[in-house]
């Protein structure tokens, strides 16, 4: 029996192009679509019928009468469609393509990549890095999924395209990210030729500047790359804020595959205020699930914000002690070198809007929720939402806002002629039977003295304790310290109390130190490796819910608004120093000693 290649129809959508096919074993392929391997689809599907319907003849004893009946409509089907389609000029046959809602038909550029699609073999994944031209892109987000394909966390034949509006070639995007590619020490096997594979799978597609007609040809890209077969797609929408929207809206109508989930990831900050972020967060709705939106936060994808859950609920030591009964008070601490910072950084978002309305309010809640029923990702945003709709409204008077002095010899990118603070501390209360009256103390810093990322629980002083006068003049040396370290070394230390040696009853604090780089020989993968993972295995436990970020708002909304009536000044304080004195009368304030930094 003979059949007609042409006959069999694309088992979905194609997109807009055409095959001619010849009378030699060759076809010729116009505007680089996967249209051909969608008719491959075709006959395999089509032969898959057949054999199914002999399969089920011997299996259920189906008359033949019924089987040919059956295969005439089969038959009848490919005719029809093969009747539909026309012919050019030559008279060689042409493939139409059916209009799809929602997915309009556009053109490859002409530099599209040539490759051979294997049917075998068809990415099972897809990657989109909107605007790959970018610091970020290049020095993160690159290095983090060739990371991740390395270690085998990626398939082999993943389809990663860079987008972006520079006239670029694939092979000028792979020498820009070619150099920040590194192998992990541990194994460094086949190094060269990881690189090399990875590279091979990375194609550059210029969207231009109508975002429409970009995210149509990215969406044809990527399902040529994809080879018509199912596959799933993620977008990074690395793209100012300003562009947000614009893109993400004409994505959701041009890019999105049919045949897969597709996951968006989104930059922080998430908005400019409550109202900002509640019109932002409508708008990605109307063209999203929320389980399609990943809002990323770098310092979230840390080790030790994952070891927060580890150790409050798989150590017995720890959980009874987890309450207002028991301790005293919570510092989250994060202050920052001044490295080379945008303008647009101060100018605009600040510290409070990138750093603390994500990272620490996060920490938090992290920090503070009850036990999750499970490790679900929404059972744990189910309580993280709980725990920052408990906090209490942060009042003016409990906050401390520092802006460094800068001189031009400090040689740093930045233009400190607003308000925006470059150092925020507060003092936060949650307003639950767990955490009453405890004070959980913020501080975020840029330009200090060193780098410093810690969480600092503080027990309560023994009742009654004997030994107090075996301390001296400071009863604090006798509090029990949990000291969760990221920087500059991550570690967990406890603080306990012991006798010092020798004749005599003195006592000292001494550190029970776990150093991981001590303990574990092993390099910590960078965050953006983390999350990534986290996104492709669909785990959003530490990504925001639309109802945190409006919870999160909510507490700095009031701060935000004094800060534009400009209410509050900001405290000068010394580059490279330690923040405005402040901040250590408001730790007095309310009962805590401030650390050194």
């Amino acid at each position: 029996m003979s059949v007609s290649f042409s006959n069999f129809p694309a088992p979905f959508p194609a997109t807009g192009k055409n095959i001619h096919s010849v009378t030699s074993d060759h076809f010729v392929l116009y505007g680089g679509s996967a249209t051909i391997c969608q008719r491959f689809c075709g006959l395999k599907l089509w032969l898959l019928d057949r054999l199914k319907l002999k399969h089920c003849s011997k299996k259920h004893g189906l008359s033949e009468s019924k089987i040919i009946k059956n295969q005439d409509k089969l038959d009848s089907h490919l005719e029809t469609s093969s009747s539909n389609d026309g012919r050019d000029s030559e008279g060689v046959s042409t493939f139409s393509v059916p209009n799809v809602t929602k997915r309009p038909t556009s053109k490859l550029q002409a530099h599209s990549p040539n490759f051979p699609v294997q049917s075998d073999q068809a990415p099972s994944l897809c990657i989109a890095v909107i605007g790959a031209t970018g610091e970020l892109a290049r020095r993160k987000i690159f290095p983090a999924l060739f990371a991740l394909y390395y270690s085998g966390f990626l398939p082999e034949n993943v389809g990663i395209v860079g987008y972006s509006r520079k006239n670029l070639t694939d092979e000028d995007l792979r020498s820009i990210i070619a150099s920040t590619l590194t192998c992990r020490i541990d194994h460094r096997e086949n190094c060269g030729d990881k690189i090399d594979a990875f590279l091979s799978r990375t194609y550059y597609l210029n969207g231009g500047y109508d975002n429409r007609e970009g995210m149509l040809k990215l969406s044809a890209l990527m399902e040529h790359i994809e080879g018509g077969f199912e596959a799933n797609r993620i977008f990074y929408l690395s793209v100012p804020q300003e562009a947000l929207l614009d893109v993400a809206s004409t994505l959701a109508i041009c890019a999105q595959t049919q045949k897969g989930w597709n996951r968006i990831i989104i930059e922080k900050p998430f908005g400019f205020d409550a109202l900002s972020s509640h019109w932002l967060t409508k708008a990605l709705l109307s063209q999203f699930q929320e389980k399609q939106l990943y809002r990323i936060d770098h310092l979230l994808g840390r080790n030790l914000i994952e070891n927060l859950t580890v150790l409050r609920f798989s150590n017995l030591i720890f959980e009874p002690l987890w309450s207002r009964t028991y301790i005293r008070s919570i510092q989250v601490i994060l202050s920052e070198e001044m490295g080379v910072q945008s303008g647009r950084y101060f100018d605009g978002y600040g510290i409070i809007r990138d750093i603390v309305h994500s990272h620490i309010l996060q920490t938090i809640a992290l920090l503070a929720m009850e036990p999750p029923i499970s490790l679900n990702g929404e059972d744990i945003r189910n309580e993280k939402v709980k725990v920052l709709r408990s906090i209490c409204r942060l009042e003016p008077s409990n906050v401390i806002l520092g802006q460094y002095k800068a001189t031009s010899d400090d040689k740093i990118d930045v233009k400190l002629n607003s308000p925006t603070p470059t150092y925020f501390a507060a003092v936060l209360y949650i307003d639950n039977a767990r955490w009453d009256g405890v004070p959980f103390l913020i501080k975020a810093g840029m330009g200090l003295i060193k780098h410093r990322v810690e969480i600092r629980i503080q027990f309560r002083h023994v009742p009654g304790n004997i030994y107090h006068d075996r301390f001296g003049h400071n009863i604090n040396l006798a509090t029990n310290e949990l000291i969760l370290r990221d920087v500059p070394d991550e570690a967990i230390l406890v603080r306990v109390n012991n006798k010092v040696p020798g004749l005599g009853l003195q006592l000292d604090a001494s550190e029970l130190n776990l150093l991981y780089k001590d303990k574990y020989n092993a390099e910590v993968p960078d965050s953006y490796e983390h999350l990534l993972l986290d996104v492709i295995d669909g785990d959003n436990h530490l990504f925001m819910r639309s109802d945190e970020l409006t919870a999160a708002w909510n507490i700095l909304n009031p701060v935000l608004q004094e800060i534009d009536k400009n209410n509050i000044a900001p405290e000068l304080y010394e580059l490279g120093g330690r923040g405005p004195v402040g901040a250590y009368y408001l730790w007095a304030k309310h009962g805590v000693q401030g650390t050194e930094d």
